[in-house]
This record gives structure tokens, sequence and C-alpha cells, in this order.
């Protein structure tokens, strides 16, 4: 735990007890406008751990930047020990053009730990790894499914840690996945920083789902309360069930073309056999069944209209280990 001392972050600074905005400039719009990414600091006047909460990674997913918002708005960064640093949207060039990517078509997310003289997305990731992540104690990165895949709310991290697997239990999301850091992600710069790091992934792309935000504050909160930090005027919130932990899980695929209409599954255990969805052509002339290939929960659901042969449709658990009996079902 670093001991609580004036903050140096972006060039400013900011000291014990103090409540900042600071708008970081990394380089400005082709018309030579100004787009600022706002970084929004609370520190205690007590020593404490240093937390980050994150969303807009990728510009388009909304559901995390609402999380992060709600967690300001509520007054949940106020921290009783320590520092909140909250950035709610990182990606600020994708997020006006409601794009995933940023400006210079590179993912974000894949260029970690980026270049001082590399890219404009390249630039980006070298300053939140040289300003952000050494501050840093334990973070919550927030994440939506992209191209119109629906995420139940789920926190994912990397298998055998158990510094993260004891995060991820207080934090309790509905499921948690075991999944490898990909090369180049935020969560990898993380892990190689030893920041704590769980990623949170829930709802879909250029969408608000409020059972998904609400996950996400409510674990935010218990997060919170088990390091201590909470404010005492916050209520937490205890989990009803233990979060459902899946080793491992497949994609199905469309196995035709056509209009896909969903039966609202996601989040739910389905047995072999269940029907998902049917595929049917504009003009009435075939109706396929989407059936599940085998029992498990639907943690992904692909909610476009229109599907092609091959497209990822339902993302089903295989291997399930339970909280409470540490077993295999």
């Amino acid at each position: 735990m670093k001991e609580l001392l004036p903050m140096i972050i972006f060039g400013e600074t900011v000291l014990p007890g103090e409540n900042r905005t600071i708008n970081v400039e990394i380089a400005r719009l082709h018309t030579t406008t100004k787009l600022n990414i706002p970084v929004i600091i609370r520190r205690s006047k007590i020593a404490g751990p240093t937390v980050l909460f994150s969303a807009g990674i990728h510009g388009d997913e909304i559901n995390g930047v609402e999380i992060v918002r709600q967690i300001i708005s509520k007054k949940i960064n106020r921290p009783a020990r320590g520092t909140i640093i909250c950035i709610p949207i990182i990606n600020m060039y994708g997020f006006v053009n409601k794009s995933r990517e940023f400006p210079d078509g590179r993912d974000l997310n894949r260029v970690f730990p980026g270049s001082k003289k590399g890219s404009l997305a390249s630039r980006f990731a070298f300053h939140l790894v040289k300003e952000v992540l050494p501050l840093i104690d334990y973070a919550v990165d927030f994440h939506a499914g992209g191209a119109s895949r629906f995420n139940a709310a789920q926190i994912r991290l990397t298998e055998n840690n158990p510094d993260l697997k004891a995060l991820a239990d207080v934090f309790n999301a509905p499921f948690t996945l075991y999944s490898k850091n990909i090369a180049g992600s935020f969560r990898s710069a993380s892990e190689k920083l030893k920041v704590k790091m769980l990623l949170f992934e829930g709802g879909k792309s250029l969408d608000i789902n409020e059972d998904v935000a609400n996950e996400g504050v409510r674990g935010v909160k218990r997060l919170l309360r088990y390091l201590n930090i909470l404010d005492e005027k916050q209520v937490e919130e205890p989990a009803l069930y233990p979060s459902i932990y899946i080793k491992n899980s497949v994609w199905m695929r469309a196995k035709c073309s056509g209009l896909l209409h969903d039966f609202n599954t996601v989040g739910s255990f389905v047995t072999k056999g269940t029907i998902l969805a049917t595929i049917t052509d504009p003009f009435g002339k075939f109706e396929r069944k989407v059936k599940a290939p085998h029992d498990g929960y639907v943690i992904n659901a692909n909610h476009s209209p229109i599907v092609y042969q091959g497209d990822a449709i339902y993302h089903i658990s295989k291997t399930v280990v339970s909280t409470k009996e540490n077993g295999l079902y």
C-alpha cells in the first residue's frame, strides 16, 4: 500500500483531501478542436490504497461509461481513506463518433503499453501506463459486448491468481469467467505493473442496460467495503447468490444466414436441446430452430436481427465451478 502523499498525475499535483478533475489533452482533432479526457480524483486525508474505475476504452461501450458515471454521481467515489480515480471515458475520440476504435483505426485495447512516438492510440496507451498505472493498487475496467453481442454481467480474470480470485468473490458479479490476458490489453499492462485489475463485461455496444449497470455499481460498493474504502454514508448491498465461476465455454455459430429471433435466454441455465432462437428467411419460406448443444449458462447472446452462416450467436458455459462447493456441475 502506498503512503498518502501529494499525488502527481499528468503534471498536476493533487493533495490529500482534495477533489480534482484533470482534463487531459493528448492530441487535438484534425479541426484543431480540443478533446479533453476528464480524470476525476477524490482523495481522503487518511492513508489507504488507490483504486481506479475506468470505462470507454472502446468508445461505443456505453454501459461501462454509465456505471462509472453512477459511481461519481452517487458519490461512491468519495473514499473513507486512500484515493479513488475515475475515468468514465478513456477513448473520447471513439465515444464522440460512436465507434470502438481510435481515429487512427486502431483498437486502443490492443496497443498497450504503447509508445511515446507511435500512432495516436499507442501514444494514448503510453500516457495511461506512464501517468496512471504506477499510482494504482486496484482497478476495475468496465466493458460491454461488441458487434450487437449482449454479455451477461460478468467479471473476467486470469486463472491461478488468488489475489484476483478474492477480489472477484467480493465483487460477486452474476458470472465470473476465467480468461487469459490478451496481448496489448489494458489488463495485461496492469498485471505487468502489479496492479490488481478486474475486467467487468456487461450489456452490449451503444446501449445502456439498467440491470447490468446496477450489478456493476453494487459490485463496486462491495469491493470498496472489502478494501475498507467505502464511505460510511454508502449502503452496501450484499449479493443474493454467489458468483457462478465458469472455467470453459464455447461459441455456437449460425448454421444458416437469415433473420435471428432471439428467445432472451442470456444469463439463464439451459439444458441440451433448449430452443434459444429461430433463424428465418425474409420471405417466409423456412424457419430453423437454434438448439443448445449441451447444458450450460448462456453468458452472451447475439442481438443482431440479421446473421450470416458462421456468425457467433451464443456463448455457453461448459465447465462451471461452484463458489459454494468448488465442484463441477
